[in-house]
């Protein structure tokens, strides 16, 4: 039997009064979310990294510039030495968690070795790193007005430009972040 998926395939769009610098102004794609706790990948923070470094690193060559030149982004502080591909669902991969009926994430090598052959999924983000958080924290740190929740949408994840995800995810939500105070307040 399949664990419920709570916020899975969510994204997390950091609130103004977010404190903590790493999350600031950041947009955060849930691949799982339960009882066990939640990991995610941000997806609007560039890492020092293209993919044509990654793909050197692992000796996967590449002619293409446009994959070269494709951004690695910074996933989160936990592991940052490990990759995870985000990526349309589909093809078969070795290590992939299915998080919906669109969308998965790989860890293993074999989908970067068919991406620098032009051979992997049609759309997808590279992140080094990810966002964890143990049972229960992501549900207080909810109740601390610390973020939004929206479903994720995909023309936000692979086609809006890093800078306009913060605001682009919020407005799914209807709101304006540059109308909200840096602050919160229960009643």
């Amino acid at each position: 039997m399949r664990e419920a998926t709570f916020l899975s395939g969510h994204f997390l769009i950091a609130m103004p009064s977010l404190g903590d610098s790493q999350f600031a102004r950041s947009v955060t794609f849930l691949c799982q979310h339960g009882e066990e706790g939640a990991m995610g990948l941000l997806v609007n923070r560039v890492s020092d990294y293209c993919l044509g470094d990654v793909l050197a690193q692992m000796k996967l060559p590449c002619e293409d510039s446009h994959i070269n030149e494709a951004p690695v982004l910074f996933g989160g502080p936990v592991q940052p030495e490990r990759g995870f591909v985000l990526h349309e669902a589909g093809g078969n991969w070795d290590s992939s968690f299915r998080i919906n009926e669109r969308l998965a994430v790989t860890t293993s090598r074999d989908i970067l070795a068919a991406m620098a052959e032009g051979r992997g999924p049609r759309r997808a983000l590279v992140a080094l790193g990810y966002a964890g958080w143990s049972p229960g924290q992501l549900e207080q740190e909810m109740r601390e007005n610390s973020w939004l929740t929206v479903e994720a949408n995909e023309q936000i994840l692979f086609e809006t430009p890093l800078e306009q995800r913060w605001s682009a995810a919020a407005a799914l939500v209807g709101i304006d972040l540059s109308q909200l105070t840096g602050y919160a307040g229960h009643a």
